[in-house]
């Protein structure tokens, strides 16, 4: 059993939203699982909501570029904000951001000639530990294309620009207007930031996190003491209000809190003349999945 230590409390109590006591008593009954926890307070009806973004536990920046018809986001992890305001620091980010438009995963990545410099990425990464003093880590990048339409990406409240803590990218498959593709681009992709979708249609969700989910709703529905066909239905009303919350094209659209996005992209369509596709999006949060003491950034 892990031990319930104030600081395992505290990030319930950040998670769940519920209070210290019934959080204290959550890690009890479920022997400190943080995950069993947040879920048994759920199905007490003490948690004020399921969805929260992901924590951040690790420093660094998070860098985003597009190019016409492709873009690329790649997160450099560092042990302090104050690196990470650092113009050298900075700096390697940018250009190894847009080395990754041309890099087909992490490792290729890595391996790719630095601009001006007879040094690949990972060789100038040792380098900057050498020179700044602090641990770093080229944790992750992706990459995003269409045939014909444009990729946008966005950074959330950017330190320079297109580098900071969280970095969104936008494909649009369609013929219309590039301008104004890219302008909705920019608008869905500072939607993705804020409302974190974590999947493009219900089937594409996480299982085990739907699964888990499915069992959290039907313990509050069996609680309200109903017959087992009400039960049922209640159920899936819950599961509709968790897709419209996690899949991109059923969440409201932070634009006019009232539309879906995808009446949003339809509409944009009937204004081209000509349909408009949601290809594929990604969104990187700095640190987030990181245990910040687990000591290893990657």
């Amino acid at each position: 059993m892990a031990e319930i230590t104030a600081a395992l409390v505290k990030e319930l109590r950040e998670i769940s939203g519920a209070g210290m006591m019934d959080c204290k008593k959550a890690l009890v009954e479920t022997s400190g699982d943080l995950q069993e926890a947040s879920d048994w307070l759920r199905k007490k009806g003490l948690a004020a909501a399921a969805k929260k973004a992901g924590r951040v536990a690790a420093e660094g920046l998070v860098g985003a570029v597009a190019e016409g018809t492709k873009g690329a986001l790649v997160e450099v992890n560092c042990e302090t904000d104050f690196v990470a305001r650092n113009e050298q620091f900075q700096g390697f980010v940018g250009a190894v951001t847009k080395l990754a438009l041309g890099a087909t995963d992490i490792e290729a990545l890595k391996t790719q000639k630095l601009p001006g410099e007879g040094h690949s990425v990972a060789e100038k990464l040792t380098q900057l530990v050498a020179t700044i003093g602090e641990n770093m880590q080229l944790r992750r990048t992706v990459r995003l294309s269409v045939s014909d339409g444009v990729v946008v990406s966005y950074v959330h409240n950017a330190i320079v620009p297109g580098l900071g803590k969280i970095g969104v990218l936008v494909g649009l498959e369609s013929s219309g207007d590039k301008g104004k593709l890219a302008a909705l681009g920019k608008q869905l992709a500072m939607h993705v930031a804020h409302s974190n979708p974590q999947a493009m249609a219900a089937d594409a969700l996480d299982p085990a996190a739907v699964e888990r989910e499915r069992g959290v709703l039907a313990e509050q529905a069996k609680a309200s003491g109903k017959p087992a066909e009400i039960v049922a239905k209640m159920v899936e009303g819950g599961l509709r209000k968790y897709y419209e919350a996690w899949v991109l094209p059923e969440q409201i659209w932070v634009m006019d809190n009232k539309s879906r996005v995808k009446q949003v992209i339809e509409a944009a369509g009937k204004e081209l003349g000509t349909p408009v596709k949601i290809v594929g999006f990604a969104r990187f949060a700095l640190g987030e999945g990181i245990d910040k003491g687990a000591g290893d950034a990657a």
